[in-house]
């Protein structure tokens, strides 16, 4: 597996952070912010607090034994367990070290933990799709893909997060679901077993001389 999936959303994720650090509320959050609001009604509110439960990580975590339904994930079980209890650990870990509130509240929100626990499972799930037949793995894939971003969403229209908040969470959720899989990858397997010698084989020839007489 190429490295490129595990390093976009990183580097996306560290050039927030950064923007976020130096600048606070970035520019076209509060534009971006109200334009969506102003598009809410009482019915998608009423929606959006249903969705907002695929990105608790108190839902997700128990829910992560779902992914060793397929095969991929299965093999490599405790991986996936990891990432999963793992994203939310990390987000909680820098909002403090980032330390931009809410947009109505003095709670820190960057990076969404929603966003980010949501991004980690259905990234996980995405991969481990893998599995299925070409249009199960189109149908799982985009359902996944879907929730990430109807995830995001609410915690924009719950009033909850600044949009790039949640863009951070998903940057930081996908880099933990990348590097799950690069670690369950074929690849890295096979780069970390050659770097332990090889057992001789039964076939090679001896280099201890014959015993004479």
């Amino acid at each position: 597996m190429r490295v490129a999936p595990l390093l976009l959303p990183i580097i996306a994720f560290a050039a927030l952070a950064g923007a976020v650090l130096s600048i606070g509320v970035l520019p076209g959050d509060a534009w971006l912010r109200d334009l969506v609001q102003a598009h809410t009604g009482p019915a998608l509110v009423a929606v959006m607090h249903w969705i907002n439960y695929a990105g608790n990580w108190r839902v997700l975590v128990p829910a992560a034994p779902l992914l060793l339904l397929f095969p991929r994930a299965r093999r490599h079980w405790w991986v996936w367990l990891t990432v999963i209890v793992a994203a939310p650990v990390f987000e909680s870990l820098l909002k403090p070290v980032i330390g931009r509130p809410r947009p109505e509240s003095a709670a820190f929100g960057f990076p969404s933990g929603h966003a980010t626990a949501a991004a980690a499972y259905f990234g996980a799930l995405i991969y481990a799709a893998a599995d299925l037949r070409p249009a199960a793995r189109r149908i799982v894939r985009g359902a996944a893909a879907c929730l990430i971003v109807l995830v995001a969403l609410a915690r924009i229209v719950l009033h909850a997060h600044w949009p790039s908040d949640v863009l951070g969470g998903i940057a930081l959720g996908l880099a933990c679901a990348a590097a799950g899989a690069l670690i369950s990858s074929p690849t890295a397997r096979s780069r970390a077993g050659s770097t332990s010698p090889e057992p001789p084989s039964r076939d090679a020839p001896s280099r201890t001389p014959p015993v004479r007489g």
